[in-house]
């Protein structure tokens, strides 16, 4: 009787007693994914997530525009140069002098705003014309403001899908408002983000920009020179006469430090429709041409996943 009653004690007792409740599930835990040793999952993340949509979007490949986000439109820097010069904060002279010339200086840069706006505009309203069953040559950017807002905004513009890969930075950069909405992807790391712009690119556009044009122009143009992606990049440098002041190739090639046939690498334009044209040859050579045989005992990789073995 006294043993009965003991495990009817025991029973109430651990029926008194709280439940302890259920750990999160690990892919559900954000603290974890979170820590340093969820990197390899956040990393593994912006490779597949992006392929995803690329694949369910039906994205061949791209042409990426790079340049500055600091250029504006023309009517934006004809408003800021109107503003500076009725000086209705009451800027001390030497101050407003200083501010005219930056505003000065925006106004010429715009016309690259216009140029790049127009180019994917051309580009968009030729590829969507291009019988295929995946959309071919989709214009992308960085997706913020300047250059990227001006390409969105031209392949929007001609009522093309267009893309860009943001990057999440300590001050805000927020999607231009042209990108299409299934398009539109935001990055953490600065690698897979790069990895995503040369991954798709059948074309290059360089506008005038800063240390991120440069660093893309140049990674790309060390992949085409080393022979490192199966596919050929076609890199356009828009405006030859910033980059002329910014980049001296030929000093480079009487130097030695590249050869002479790497200045073919590339082509300088100073036109949309030059550029366009220039384009759509060397796209339609390299790209829409007939396509090379497998090599024996190939297999039949993605177009998006070609590589050099």
């Amino acid at each position: 009787m006294s043993e009965g009653r003991g495990s009817a004690a025991t029973n109430e007792s651990s029926m008194s007693e709280p439940k302890l409740k259920s750990a999160p599930l690990a892919y559900n835990n954000e603290s974890f994914l979170a820590s340093p040793d969820g990197r390899i999952l956040r990393l593994l993340s912006e490779y597949i997530e992006p392929l995803s949509r690329f694949r369910r979007e039906q994205i061949q490949d791209t042409v990426v525009f790079f340049g500055s986000a600091r250029v504006h439109s023309r009517d934006s820097a004809a408003d800021q140069m109107n503003d500076v010069r009725s000086n209705g904060t009451g800027l001390a002279a030497a101050q407003q002098a200083l501010d005219m010339k930056r505003a000065e200086a925006a106004l010429d840069m715009a016309r690259y705003y216009e140029d790049a706006r127009r180019l994917a505009y051309l580009l968009t309203e030729w590829s969507a014309h291009i019988p295929a069953r995946r959309r071919r040559f989709v214009v992308t950017t960085g997706g913020g403001p300047g250059i990227m807002e001006a390409a969105n905004r031209g392949a929007h513009e001609a009522g093309g899908r267009t893309i860009g890969l943001n990057i999440n930075l300590p001050f805000e950069q927020f999607p231009n408002p042209y990108i299409t909405p299934s398009l539109n992807f935001e990055f953490h790391y600065f690698f897979m983000r790069k990895f995503w712009f040369a991954y798709l690119a059948k074309a290059l556009v360089i506008f005038p920009g800063g240390f991120g044009t440069l660093d893309e122009l140049f990674e790309i143009l060390t992949l085409a020179q080393t022979e490192k992606l199966a596919k050929k990049i076609v890199v356009v440098i828009y405006g030859s006469e910033y980059w002329k002041k910014i980049i001296n190739f030929d000093a480079m090639s009487d130097a030695g430090t590249i050869s002479p046939q790497d200045l073919e690498l590339f082509k300088m334009a100073d036109s949309p429709e030059e550029s366009f044209e220039f384009l759509k040859e060397a796209l339609t050579k390299y790209h829409l041409g007939p396509q090379q045989p497998k090599r024996k005992g190939e297999a039949a990789t993605p177009e998006i996943a070609k590589t050099r073995p």
